[in-house]
């Protein structure tokens, strides 16, 4: 079984993720290698919707809500695409990953970097 690469871009908005994502993903694909772009959260049908929810919420939100439902977002992401494409050797260039929640949740909203780290272990199997 070939396995695939897993590269995340992580950042402040408007650092500059997306460019990089985005030259990274020409210059492979010019090398040949078969190559997917995604991004968290809201990659996929369910993620969008969480997005929204995320983004656009007229109450406030919990910060353990808000932690939970990018861990929603990215179980889902994880079992459904990344891991298969994974699976089937492609690279995989994900704008935004755990390191986003490891700084955002884990050390902004004072939530503790372990303890971030580990939930979100256990909502990828590890990826």
């Amino acid at each position: 079984m070939k396995k695939g690469l897993f590269i995340t871009f992580e950042g402040t908005d408007g650092c500059g993720k997306s460019t990089q994502l985005n030259m990274a993903a020409d210059f492979l694909k010019e090398k040949g290698y078969d190559v997917l772009i995604t991004r968290e959260p809201g990659a996929l049908e369910t993620g969008a919707k969480i997005r929204q929810i995320l983004l656009h919420s007229e109450e406030k939100l919990a910060d353990y809500c808000e932690m939970f439902l990018f861990l929603a977002d990215r179980a889902q992401h994880v079992e459904t695409f990344i891991k298969p494409a994974l699976n089937e050797g492609k690279i995989v260039l994900c704008d935004r990953y755990l390191d986003s929640s490891l700084a955002y949740q884990g050390g902004g909203k004072h939530l503790g970097v372990d303890e971030v780290l580990e939930v979100n272990l256990f909502a990828t199997e590890k990826t």
